[in-house]
């Protein structure tokens, strides 16, 4: 395993969001220089790359002084009903932004060592009970096709000598945002319950582990490709429900019927919700990454203890 020691100059796109805001401060006690990649000019960190997703950097000779590049920006896939509105916000956040990245890239002859960007485990669509790995084929849905387009486009930069990796992302667990942010206040009142019939895998990573997986895949020379940052141990949606309901010792009574879901959230219940994806880090495995909360007790505990 040849992994990079030194310290490096690290440009992260998406760096005010909830894993950029959790992984700049992570990168920066490791040594590293940070950048943070924005439509604004407002500094953070040592200083920022102006960048518009559309168009790409502005001055991409910045570029040149940059070791490796973290790709997390990209519309929130909950922040609204899936309209066909929002299917283009989603869809061109992540396809166009990442292509206009890797053309900025292109145009510079010292150009940064890796390119680390995000995807998600919707790569593999609603698979019921099947495990999948980094080697399993795309499903057929919206997000699917998504993540497949988009990670096309950040591997463009492989034709450059830029080594990248895309991150297949699970649930991320924090208090701070996302999913887990969401399900908090109704589970505190005791008005928790299971989504639909509660036996669709939910694969899930908490925010620390995200965070040391991505500066991982960054640092680790020989990580290349898709990499599921999941946990080892996926649960049920009625297995999370029970654990978290434990955790908060809450009692967790009150399920939201998938047929409910669907009349509130239309196709986005589908995907995010009620669809089932079973993900194994395979290449996480293999390469050496050790877990610091790998068991969904002692994740949420850390998770909810931190914040």
């Amino acid at each position: 395993m040849s992994t990079s020691s030194n310290p490096l100059r690290i440009a992260v796109s998406g760096a005010t969001g909830l894993v950029g805001s959790a992984l700049c401060p992570l990168l920066s006690q490791q040594g590293h220089d940070v950048l943070a990649i924005r439509r604004d000019d407002r500094g953070s960190y040592d200083e920022s790359i102006r960048w518009d997703p559309g168009s790409g950097l502005t001055n991409p000779a910045r570029l040149e002084s940059i070791d490796a590049i973290v790709h997390l920006a990209g519309q929130n896939i909950a922040a609204g009903r899936w309209n066909d509105a929002m299917k283009r916000r989603i869809r061109s956040s992540r396809v166009d932004g990442t292509r206009s990245l890797v053309e900025s890239m292109a145009v510079v002859e010292k150009r940064p060592q890796v390119l680390v960007c995000a995807s998600a485990i919707g790569f593999y669509g609603d698979r019921g009970a099947m495990e999948m790995e980094e080697s399993s084929a795309a499903g057929s849905d919206f997000l699917a096709d998504v993540c497949e387009q988009w990670e096309a486009e950040a591997n463009a930069a492989t034709e450059l000598g830029v080594r990248v990796v895309n991150v297949r992302i699970g649930v991320v667990l924090s208090p701070k945002g996302g999913a887990l942010a969401k399900m908090l206040p109704p589970f505190k009142l005791g008005l928790g319950g299971i989504v639909g019939p509660g036996t669709q895998y939910w694969s899930w990573i908490g925010l620390n582990d995200l965070t040391r997986i991505l500066a991982f895949c960054v640092a680790n020379e020989a990580v290349s490709g898709p990499v599921n940052a999941v946990s080892p141990e996926s649960s049920t949606n009625r297995e999370f429900t029970k654990t978290l309901g434990h955790v908060l010792h809450r009692p967790t009574m009150i399920p939201l019927p998938g047929f409910f879901a669907k009349l509130m959230l239309g196709e986005m219940a589908t995907t995010l919700l009620l669809a089932s994806t079973r993900v194994l880090p395979k290449q996480l495995q293999a390469h050496g990454f050790e877990f610091e909360q790998p068991g969904l007790a002692d994740c949420l505990q850390h998770e909810l203890d931190g914040s």
